[in-house]
């Protein structure tokens, strides 16, 4: 019998040991950070050139650039061969004041292979039963 007074006494000291809900659990208010960015460096442009030039026979791929720069300005080139047989060479200005301009020219005289006349394929023949 002395098990109900030992149960009560642990739920009397359970219920007393439990926190008073007169507070409110502490709050910490948000910390605020001031964004923070590496200062940026502008590259200073530097003069440049370069080339290359791709011709396959085999393939019929002719194409190339030539390019070049004094830090300011873009002066340059480029070809290619077209399908139809004639080169298109395009030769490019490019500023911070004039913006890209571009002479675009052709060479040769485009050739196109001949047509040969429709001709319909035959109906496919109809099934047989046996």
């Amino acid at each position: 019998m002395t098990i109900k007074p030992c149960t009560l006494l642990v739920l009397a000291a359970v219920c007393a040991a439990r926190p008073s809900p007169d507070h409110a659990p502490p709050h910490h208010a948000p910390a605020h950070h001031v964004p923070h960015h590496a200062p940026v460096y502008k590259a200073e442009p530097r003069p440049y050139s370069f080339s290359y030039a791709v011709a396959d026979k085999y393939h019929g791929v002719d194409f190339g650039q030539t390019e070049h720069s004094d830090g300011k300005s873009v002066k340059g080139s480029y070809n290619v061969a077209l399908p139809d047989g004639r080169k298109q060479t395009v030769k490019y200005d490019a500023d911070h004041y004039k913006g890209y301009t571009a002479d675009v020219s052709y060479y040769g005289e485009a050739q196109y292979p001949h047509a040969s006349p429709y001709k319909p394929h035959a109906a496919p023949h109809a099934p047989t039963y046996h």
